[in-house]
């Protein structure tokens, strides 16, 4: 076949003349081009697919590539780099950086994960870094090789690697393997390696969109920067030029040449998490691992070619290769040694993946202490580390459980592997895990990370849950141990650092196990079902910026609370008093029963319903319903329920939730709380405040600023209603965002016919709840019900609506069609969003899935959107060097704390990112609009 012959041209070029280069004496660090070596395999090959359908022709080629080099490459370390998605500092130094490029091939897009997975797969670490280039990353490695007296070799032929050519700096060239030194780069720049940024400055790159000086083309630049010997000099002494034209384009662009210098100049400073190179060094592939994955890529004959040595298997397996309960029995081991330790971290280094689950004392990651750390490489063999178990000496005083390794004298072991770009971490809510090991006095930024809870919501939110028991029980049919089994319930529950060592070791082993197991399948699936983007783009990344927000918390004025809810309990006493009164005795105002039994017995108004516990229901629509047809007791009943949640939940709970060391709250963020996508919170719940009523304002101001700052809230302006127009297809909405109308007035001028001068604030406000009502799928009752109009007013408000927007009504009925089709719904960025019940037999349940169908692409897109401002807002803001950090996302709000001095750049910043977020996988035919605003506390700043 054609393929096969063109894959030997390449290994034969490879293996050619690579034994040039072997050379004795210093250590060698072999630096790889992953993202030059990806586009090379992609074009090189014609198109090729395994089984199911997905593209594999990039990641073929990549693979025969880098096997090539690690056979016959002199070197005792070799790091493969690549590029990432994100926009890096150039883009924020010149927005047009790389404008030029064409986007992917739509084939190359699901191969780059793919091509990751290979490269560890081979047993080589695969680093990229947002914000930075995979050049930048060589240049930094480069650097640090050099200062570790490593001999450094760069495999890439780009030409902008060249300025890093020196004495133990050297560049091979791919292509040709041929070696490129100080004299090549003199034949390509006209200038030696030290001088190619000066040269590349003036002389732009059209490749890159670097501007450089109009007119001036390689070759005079070389000529200048030779003449003059820099281009500062050059710059500097611009007006000595002879000829008019250049000599005024150099005065004129000489910002310009400084911008395309910083453009094309590497940074060898790049914040690595791995500053030292032991990591890389060289080791042989885990036979199991990359067979494994060559198979499950339909790489038969390249299996073939390395049978010598991987041997030969039978089987086409995937990571989990059996399930729980077959004939062997999983063992877990109890690791109560340095020795045993360091065997574990040897082997996760040669695995290059490793399950890791953390035990401690609280489920509240930021007051948390670890307890101890359980492992697993391979299916039905984990391990656990106890490194803090206590005991009762009596029935007050506890001491350590002996024959625990010391925390530092493990941690110490530990932090190298999970701090190591070339080893995969997998977990379930690793972000919990994240949170507790940053920390003092643990310091372990765990990375690169995959979870598996994640994972679950990616392809399957809105289909059941994805805490690890469930995920185990319906993929593996696998009942775990409990937590609760272990550490008991009630009076007698312990927190686990008191289970015995044996016990502990049973629980959280198997955690680590199933983990892996569930990983193997989970990992699979995002490939066969295409959402391995989503998941790469939305939410792995995510789990980090979380980690620093929950870290971050808030600062909350405790004196304001305490006043507020003195406040609330003497209005709740007022209510109580005024309810009893009106009642004509005391009674439970808190007990739904006994409410029931006022309201439906003794007052006898209509409407009541026993429920199937044989009480009168007194939920919020039975009370709305009964106020609504005049009913005092039951309006005053719910400002009584208002007010005292509102005390209990947030002005009471607010003030013990404090953290003592911090002096701030710290919520923690679920990603997997709405199938739409959208964050949510608890410990405290800071997503549900009221923002509309007097009393959810009064609590907001008790969220203040840091010493010297101030917060920044910034708002998405109804993108709800702009997704609409953008999904829908709605051109008046379009049209109207366009100009920045009054989306509100206009929709109730032009369904109610009126002209827009003569709209006053019933007729907006009827309008305003048609606009989001829509949103919601809801119905004429819904509507009636807010609006407090008959149903049959309300059902003719919303035909007036489709009239005049028929693409809705298109929208919707398409959109449900769709799901009932398929059993989910997309958002603009393909996150599926299952809908269960929308072919239920019973009709209630089937119309309230209609009506999620039809809002969760909306609402999913905005949570989406807001994600992806959140993924990029942390590196643009480093990049700028501004100390913002973000605190809270609630809805379509992002609320940060800031410098004072610093409010105007990051501003404009936030604001950039948040309204491009689409970008560039979406142009929005409907602008966002970002409001932003500042204050002392959360209320001035919103």
């Amino acid at each position: 076949m054609l393929w096969l012959s063109v894959i030997s041209r390449l290994e034969m070029q490879i293996l050619g003349d690579l034994s040039m280069i072997k050379r004795m004496g210093k250590r060698r660090l072999c630096l790889v081009d992953g993202s030059g070596f990806i586009f090379r395999a992609f074009y090189s090959l014609p198109p090729l697919t395994r089984a199911d359908g997905t593209p594999v022709n990039a990641v073929l080629g990549f693979c025969n590539m880098l096997h090539a080099l690690s056979q016959d490459i002199a070197y005792d370390a070799m790091v493969v780099l690549f590029d990432t998605k994100h926009p890096t500092f150039r883009h924020e130094l010149f927005p047009d950086y790389k404008a030029n490029r064409d986007t992917p091939p739509e084939e190359l897009v699901p191969q780059f994960a793919l091509i990751r997975e290979a490269t560890r797969a081979f047993g080589f670490p695969a680093i990229e870094q947002a914000g930075f280039e995979a050049d930048d990353l060589i240049a930094t490695y480069a650097r640090i090789g050099v200062e570790q007296d490593w001999e450094v070799n760069i495999v890439s032929s780009d030409k902008d690697l060249m300025q890093l050519i020196g004495p133990s700096v050297g560049l091979i060239d791919p292509k040709t393997m041929k070696i490129v030194g100080p004299k090549e780069v003199q034949a390509k720049f006209g200038v030696l390696p030290e001088r190619v940024v000066d040269v590349q400055a003036l002389a732009g790159d059209s490749t890159d969109n670097v501007p450089g000086i109009r007119g001036i083309g390689l070759k005079t630049a070389a000529q200048l920067i030779s003449e003059y010997g820099s281009l500062d000099e050059l710059l500097d002494r611009a007006s000595e030029i002879k000829q008019p034209k250049r000599r005024e384009s150099l005065v004129e662009q000489a910002e310009m040449a400084r911008v395309s210098r910083a453009l094309v100049t590497l940074k060898d400073d790049v914040p690595v998490e791995e500053p030292g190179l032991s990591s890389f060094e060289r080791r042989q592939a885990d036979p199991d691992v990359l067979r494994n994955f060559l198979a499950a890529q339909d790489f038969k004959a390249l299996l073939r070619r390395l049978e010598p040595i991987l041997g030969s298997s039978p089987e086409i397996p995937g990571v989990a290769k059996k399930e729980i309960g077959a004939d062997s029995e999983p063992t877990y081991e109890l690791v109560r040694t340095v020795s045993q330790l360091e065997e574990w971290v040897y082997k996760a280094r040669h695995a290059g993946l490793v399950s890791v689950d953390t035990e401690t004392t609280s489920l509240d990651a930021v007051s948390a202490e670890l307890v101890g750390v359980s492992l697993a490489i391979t299916e039905g063999h984990a391990c656990y580390i106890p490194l803090s178990h206590v005991m009762s000496d009596d029935d007050v005083n506890t001491k350590a459980v002996p024959g625990q390794i010391p925390m530092e004298t493990a941690l110490n072991v530990l932090r190298p592997m999970l701090q190591d770009p070339a080893i995969l971490k997998v977990g379930q809510n690793l972000k919990y895990d994240m949170l507790v090991l940053q920390k003092e006095p643990y310091h372990i930024r765990m990375h690169p990370i995959d979870d598996t809870m994640v994972m679950s919501f990616v392809l399957d939110a809105g289909r059941g849950g994805h805490g690890m028991d469930e995920l185990s029980k319906r993929h593996l049919d696998k009942d775990p141990i409990s937590y609760k089994e272990v550490v008991g319930s009630g009076r007698h529950k312990i927190t686990f650092d008191q289970v015995s060592l044996e016990k502990a070791c049973e629980y959280a082993a198997e955690d680590a196990d199933i983990t892996l197991r569930l990983y193997g399948l989970l990992k699979s699936r995002l490939v066969s079902e295409k959402m391995v983007s989503v998941y790469n783009s939305l939410e792995r990344p995510l789990a980090d910026v979380l980690v620093g927000m929950e870290a971050a918390g808030i600062a909350v004025a405790p004196d304001v609370l305490e006043k507020l809810s003195k406040k609330f309990s003497e209005r709740i006493d007022k209510l109580s008093a005024k309810i009893h009164r009106l009642v004509g005795h005391e009674f439970n105002i808190g007990s739904p029963k006994q409410l029931g039994e006022v309201l439906f017995v003794e007052l006898g108004l209509s409407g009541g319903k026993k429920t199937k516990t044989g009480a009168y229901g007194t939920g919020a629509d039975v009370l709305e319903a009964l106020a609504a047809d005049g009913s005092e007791l039951a309006e005053e009943v719910l400002a009584w329920r208002q007010l005292t949640k509102l005390k209990t939940t947030y002005t009471d709970a607010l003030i013990n939730q404090i953290n003592s060391v911090t002096n701030r709250v710290h919520t923690s963020f679920s990603m997997v709380g709405a199938s739409t996508g959208r964050l949510s919170s608890t410990n405290p719940n800071l997503q549900n405040i009221p923002i509309r009523t007097e009393e959810g304002r009064k609590i907001r101001e008790a969220f203040v600023a840091g010493d010297g700052c101030k917060l920044l809230s910034a708002d998405y302006s109804q993108i709800e209603l702009r997704l609409l127009a953008e999904i829908a297809d709605i051109q008046a909405l379009r049209e109207a965002f366009d100009r920045g109308e009054d989306i509100h007035a206009l929709t109730a001028s032009q369904v109610f016919e009126i002209p827009l001068t003569k709209i006053d604030g019933a007729f907006r406000r009827s309008a305003k709840a048609i606009n989001f009502g829509i949103i919601y799928g809801q119905s004429a009752f819904g509507l009636a019900k807010q609006l407090g109009i008959p149903q049959h007013e309300a059902k003719e408000y919303i035909d007036l609506y489709f009239k005049k927007y028929p693409g809705i009504s298109v929208y919707m009925e398409r959109t449900q069609e769709l799901a009932r089709k398929q059993g989910f719904v997309e958002t603009i960025f393909g996150r599926r969003c299952h809908v269960a019940g929308i072919n239920d037999k019973n009709a209630m349940r089937r119309n309230y899935a209609a009506r999620q169908a039809i809002n969760a692409p909306i609402q999913g897109s905005a949570a989406d959107i807001i994600k992806r401002a959140m993924i990029r807002l942390p590196v643009a803001l480093a990049n700028a060097k501004l100390k913002a950090r973000m605190l809270l996302q609630v809805h379509d709000e992002l609320l940060l704390e800031v410098p004072s001095d610093e409010i105007p750049e990051t501003s404009g910043l936030v604001r950039e990112i948040m309204e491009g977020a689409a970008l560039p996988r979406r142009t929005m035919s409907v602008p966002l609009i970002v409001e932003i605003g500042c204050g002392d506390n959360w209320v001035e700043a919103h």
